[in-house]
């Protein structure tokens, strides 16, 4: 009875091994397991896993969207993670998922941003007074018949930057009709690329409006386009026209101006100090350092 039991073990064994042998022979399976450097023996303990792994991958490549995921487990896939000896499975968000979620959270964002008004501006904190008066200033004296400066306000993450400015455009909305629009601005990079239709009247609208705050610039991955063709191309036609313009960043001046002089394939720092003149044309500087209000 024993010899019969060791002769189907060997038989499982040299079926599973042969088994091993033939998957590594598929390209998808070999790149999978060549990734994870993964051995032999790893292969044989989870076969199954790693096949369910590519039958998801697989879904994911062929996927519209999220309503229409295939997985076990909707917007995840089954993957593989090693940690040392230890070969592990978990599941991981898709892109669409992801999306989703970020979606989900810039609405919210969007919603404080919207409802938003300087009586809801913290002025206990001190490192904020210089920023106070000058958008108290700013709304008393706003004139559409003159050119008023914006304001290039930039500082620590989190610090309140676009609650701010956003506050003062909601006021100036509400009691003088002012039209203004907020633009986050890599998003807009990435929306103009996945659908070049809507360029034109884009850049038009975000050329013309009366305010315009550009939030987060130097988050964004320069390209030649984007700082060239989309940006230069906007500011310089609200500096033509003296719109009023506001930006945010996490960077001042100068770091802005080394950022956008690098992209992917080269360095210029001649445009890229192109775009820096029409900044400070177009508005004054302010830092703002403060606590990270979004912990």
């Amino acid at each position: 009875m024993e010899n019969i039991n060791e002769t189907l073990k060997n038989r499982v064994n040299k079926s599973a091994e042969e088994k091993v042998v033939s998957k590594k022979m598929e390209p998808k399976f070999n790149k999978l397991v060549k990734t994870f450097e993964l051995t032999d023996d790893e292969i044989k303990k989870n076969m199954s896993s790693l096949e369910d792994t590519l039958t998801e991958l697989d879904n994911c490549k062929k996927c519209p969207g999220l309503a229409k995921c295939k997985n076990h487990i909707q917007g995840y896939v089954y993957y593989p993670q090693k940690g040392g000896s230890k070969v592990t499975f978990n599941y991981i968000p898709c892109k669409y998922l992801k999306k989703y979620e970020e979606d989900m959270q810039n609405k919210d964002a969007n919603m404080e941003l919207l409802k938003a008004r300087m009586k809801d501006i913290d002025v206990t904190d001190k490192s904020r007074v210089t920023l106070i008066k000058w958008l108290k200033k700013f709304y008393d004296n706003y004139d559409i018949t003159k050119t008023n400066k914006g304001l290039y306000l930039h500082g620590t993450f989190g610090s309140g930057k676009t609650f701010l400015i956003s506050a003062l455009l909601n006021e100036l909305k509400d009691k003088k009709k002012i039209d203004y629009e907020i633009v986050y601005f890599p998003e807009l990079l990435r929306t103009l690329k996945d659908n070049f239709n809507l360029l034109d009247s884009k850049v038009r609208y975000y050329s013309n409006v009366e305010i315009l705050l550009i939030d987060d610039i130097g988050a964004e991955k320069v390209s030649d386009w984007g700082r060239d063709e989309i940006l230069g191309t906007i500011l310089q036609s609200r500096m033509n026209n003296h719109l009023t313009t506001f930006f945010t960043s996490n960077l001042n001046i100068e770091e802005l101006e080394k950022h956008l002089s690098i992209t992917k394939d080269s360095q210029d720092l001649v445009k890229a100090r192109r775009i820096i003149e029409r900044v400070k044309q177009l508005t004054e500087d302010i830092e703002l350092i403060s606590i990270n209000r979004r912990k």
